[in-house]
């Protein structure tokens, strides 16, 4: 079983590499960039967000909302470099406001996005591993109930039982 620091991990790193192209190709056609399939950008963009996704991913530390949008913010950074080493490109390395603007909306809502998935599916794995676990034990068995009965000679009386005194019970005679 995984458990749930690996998984949320690996989501992270999944997430912050996906959404920093996924991000840098919107803002970048959004900007006036031109962005064509065929490009060699595009190639050195997917490699530059998955080297920043397993990057993300290889920590298995806890992050908070602020550290996911730095991670987001260099994810998108490394993503505009990218495509800007295109032969054709237009405006350079600089950004335009609406390309800015861009990045700049997509870094708090994909964080909040991506904590959100975290915490989900934390939780799902949690669960997961308790109805393994309940899944796994068996049920007790109910305890029987076994007499025994002894075969051998009644074992004898100890002296402590005897040792009240011999004779008659009862109150003394009158004579």
């Amino acid at each position: 079983m995984r458990t749930p620091a690996e998984a949320t991990a690996r989501l992270r790193g999944a997430f912050v590499g996906s959404a920093s192209g996924a991000v840098s190709i919107a803002a970048h056609a959004l900007g006036g960039g031109v962005v064509a399939p065929g490009q060699s950008s595009i190639a050195l963009l997917i490699a530059a967000c998955t080297a920043v996704g397993v990057a993300v991913g290889a920590r298995r530390t806890r992050y908070g909302l602020v550290e996911v949008m730095a991670l987001l913010t260099i994810g998108q950074a490394v993503g505009h470099v990218a495509l800007t080493m295109s032969p054709g490109h237009h405006h350079g390395a600089g950004t335009t406001a609406i390309m800015g603007g861009a990045h700049l909306l997509a870094i708090p809502v994909g964080a909040l996005l991506i904590r959100g998935a975290e915490i989900a599916v934390t939780r799902g794995i949690s669960a997961a591993n308790r109805t393994a676990r309940a899944l796994a034990t068996r049920p007790a068995v109910p305890f029987a109930v076994a007499y025994t009965v002894s075969v051998g000679p009644l074992v004898p009386a100890r002296r402590l039982l005897f040792s009240s005194g011999f004779g008659l019970r009862g109150p003394p005679l009158r004579r």
